[in-house]
């Protein structure tokens, strides 16, 4: 069995396939395991009830979130019983729960549970079957397409996608959205490990303008705010400002901004910050059924980011759903 990328959702599978008695072949072809896992909060959640999944992400496949919401807290006590670093024991968000775990701990404790990880390698032109896609979605080929900024690794150019296309795939879920963040603008400078300190979230707080002046988002943000990331991705640039009061100027947010060199212009009492929308992972995605298996291809599978409509219309975690599909679609994978 190949598993193709050593994220949080091909080290899962790898390493539940492992206990199943099958002996998977990880090939990453980054430099480094763990894929934006490493760089994430690596917040591991649910929403409390499945009707409020529902609300939250009303476009999506119905058949895979109950999957996901059905398959978590069994899957997440497998991952806590593997021994990594835990930070939170639950979200302190009232919608969800799920625990924080160390991201390199976590990484580190999947890449021992999955075994033959082999590093800067791809596929085989000709891979043998069965073959497991976790390669992250396609973020990065969004990003330079859409001139937006990338928050993610920078290797999940789509290469699941592509191969799984070429072999008869079908595509599930809106290929223009994604889940992202509100980020210092250029000339910013973005380190990966600033990711989420440099995050620029605001619970509401700041009004919003495009470079034009105007107001383009009514309304409130998500509690995510990634549905603001995406209004910012659609204006000119890709970039808006966030107006904020004077008062907040030491605020570690604005305080963070300012040090990786972005742009807060101060005047009339106000706080003008400079912010550009950043891409995590994208949300449309190779069509699978609820077993992991890719549907109409014979011997491919899929898990994380590479499965489109889990998310349709709104957020929910990309990592409790790379968790609980990398685990189906390696069982399916291994029968």
């Amino acid at each position: 069995m190949l598993v193709a990328g050593a994220g949080m959702a091909g080290l899962c599978a790898a390493a539940r396939a492992r206990e199943l008695g099958a002996e998977p072949v990880v090939l990453e072809k980054g430099s480094r395991p763990g894929g934006s896992m490493l760089l994430s909060s690596c917040v591991v959640w649910r929403y409390r009830t499945f009707e409020d999944f529902r609300a939250e992400c009303p476009g999506g496949d119905e058949e895979l979130q109950r999957a996901v919401f059905d398959g978590f807290d069994e899957a997440l006590d497998w991952l806590v019983s593997l021994g990594p670093e835990i930070v939170w024991e639950d979200t302190p968000n009232p919608r969800t729960t799920g625990k924080r775990f160390e991201p390199r701990s976590l990484t580190e404790t999947l890449v021992r549970a999955a075994g033959d990880v082999h590093l800067e390698e791809g596929l085989p032109a000709e891979p043998e079957l069965p073959l497991l896609f976790a390669t992250g979605g396609f973020a990065v080929r969004y990003a330079r397409e859409h001139g937006l900024l990338v928050r993610c690794n920078p290797w999940s150019e789509g290469d699941g996608l592509d191969f799984a296309r070429e072999r008869g795939a079908t595509l599930a879920g809106d290929l223009d959205e994604f889940y992202g963040r509100a980020m210092p603008a250029p000339p910013a400078r973005i380190r990966e490990e600033d990711y989420v300190r440099l995050s620029q979230l605001w619970d509401g707080e700041a009004r919003v303008v495009n470079e034009n002046g105007d107001e383009f988002f009514p309304g409130p943000p998500g509690w995510h705010e990634s549905d603001l990331a995406q209004a910012i991705a659609r204006q000119p640039g890709g970039t808006a400002w966030f107006i904020i009061p004077s008062e907040l100027r030491d605020d570690q947010r604005v305080v963070g901004l300012r040090e990786a060199g972005g742009t807060v212009v101060e005047q009339d009492g106000e706080l003008r910050l400079h912010v550009a929308a950043a891409v995590t992972h994208t949300q449309g995605g190779i069509e699978v059924g609820p077993d992991g298996r890719v549907a109409g291809v014979e011997g491919l599978f899929a898990a994380g980011a590479d499965v489109g409509g889990i998310s349709t219309g709104g957020y929910s975690s990309g990592l409790a759903a790379a968790l609980v599909l990398g685990r189906i679609a390696a069982e399916s994978a291994v029968r």
